[in-house]
């Protein structure tokens, strides 16, 4: 089928960051065929008229637990650690398979309603999350999360490995697997070096949680004598493509280090902040040239996946901490949100800016709405304006998950009933233990 988005305005985040106006995108094949003029006479099987409407890459959520969906307003107000081991992990304990897959189809219809084509996940029972992600259209990069708690090392490590193995390349590629160990914390230096193997002759990259809190970095320092990721350097894990969640603690030779192993440094500004972890020097990063991409972190430590205000956080958290208003602007925010994703899973090539032969991710966001105008800047207004609700379009490969506002590939009724009874379901268990 070929598809055209006629009279858009384009932000095609590609190296020249060029914004077209009243053009168009065709679509073949899955592919961008076409980006600007197409003839008068030009045939289509489809015409989606963009007129008034920006059309940009989809949105990388390039960090996220999105079963976790279920727990969100369940545990909030809380320090980082006894969130996650008093109130987070008890419920965790207590998942199954049929839990973790009314939460991702919770969380990925989030994601799709807010724009996100692609995002990347780390949890538990990740069969569920990729058929969540077949069953859907998105496009995602799932890691089977890896740690060694009662002794589970080995069981979590089995069913990384066959995970990878059945579901790498899978839903018409649509679907990568990575490997997720948790943290240095929670996995020991062998444990991470078997990894590392694992992912080496897979070919494939690992996700991580890494420098997230002060705690994590004086453990570190007090028992290996180096930062975590010094550490993580030293035992060689960044010799597989690395995306590090969070980075908030990290010295200027702990960004030198991320810079020479080419590490993906995935900020997440609201959870950092609702956790009180602090703020990472995103600006330093870029200004020595890390790649830095953007995620939301799990609906329990942030409450949404909406990546719009994480955007819209990224640029304003890093003015007020500098004291500079122009530190991180909006275009370098925008890469973050698109591209930067792209790069920090891999994917560079085939999504995260719209180009031709590119996939054919595209959102279409409706600027008929006051805090759209006046329309001065079009970049600007995708950063510090538009609001995950003005996305009225959302194609994967060409395909369309939502149209005019319509979802077309989950049932919004029964996903939210269903999503809901599983959360009530864990708690009710929780409480009972």
């Amino acid at each position: 089928m070929i598809s055209l988005i006629k009279n858009a305005l384009i932000l095609t985040v590609n190296q020249q960051n060029e914004v077209l106006k009243n053009s168009n995108i065709v679509i073949a094949g899955g592919c961008i065929q076409t980006i600007g003029d197409v003839p008068s006479d030009f045939q289509a099987d489809k015409i989606i008229d963009a007129t008034d409407q920006i059309a940009m890459p989809g949105l990388i959520n390039a960090h996220t637990h999105i079963p976790m969906s279920l727990f969100r307003n369940y545990a909030d107000d809380l320090p980082f650690w006894p969130w996650l081991m008093e109130k987070i992990k008890p419920v965790e304990d207590l998942l199954s398979a049929e839990h973790v897959y009314w939460g991702a189809k919770l969380g990925v219809l989030e994601l799709i309603q807010s724009g996100v084509t692609c995002f990347s996940d780390m949890y538990f029972f990740m069969g569920e999350v990729a058929n969540v992600t077949k069953e859907s259209g998105i496009r995602a990069c799932l890691s089977s999360a890896l740690l060694e708690v009662d002794d589970l090392g080995p069981t979590f490590m089995k069913a990384a490995i066959d995970f990878h193995d059945n579901w790498q390349g899978k839903a018409d590629g649509r679907i990568n697997v990575f490997f997720g160990p948790h943290s240095m914390y929670l996995c020991s230096p062998d444990f991470l070096k078997e990894t590392t193997e694992e992912a080496r002759k897979r070919k494939t990259g690992i996700h991580i949680h890494l420098s997230e809190s002060k705690q994590e970095v004086a453990d570190s320092l007090e028992k290996y004598g180096k930062s975590p990721v010094q550490y993580l350097a030293d035992i060689g894990l960044f010799e597989c493509l690395t995306a590090a969640a969070h980075c908030v603690h990290v010295s200027g030779d702990d960004i030198d280090l991320l810079r020479k192993h080419k590490v993906g440094a995935l900020n997440n500004p609201t959870s950092n902040m609702k956790l009180a972890n602090g703020f990472a020097p995103v600006e330093a990063m870029l200004k020595k040239g890390v790649n830095v991409a953007l995620g939301t972190d799990g609906s329990s430590s942030n409450n949404n996946v909406n990546l719009f205000e994480e955007m819209h956080l990224a640029a304003l958290v890093n003015k007020a901490v500098n004291e500079d208003a122009e530190s991180v602007p909006a275009p370098d925010v925008l890469r973050m949100a698109t591209i930067n994703g792209a790069k920090a899973l891999g994917l560079e090539n085939e999504i995260g800016s719209l180009e031709v032969g590119k996939m054919a991710d595209i959102i279409l966001l409706d600027t008929r709405k006051p805090h759209f105008f006046p329309r001065h800047n079009p970049v600007s207004s995708i950063v510090y304006s538009a609001q995950a609700s003005d996305v009225s379009t959302v194609l994967v490969n060409g395909q369309a998950l939502m149209e005019n506002y319509e979802v077309k590939t989950i049932d919004l009724e029964e996903t939210m009933r269903e999503g809901e009874r599983m959360a009530f379901d864990l708690v009710r268990r929780a409480h009972k233990a």
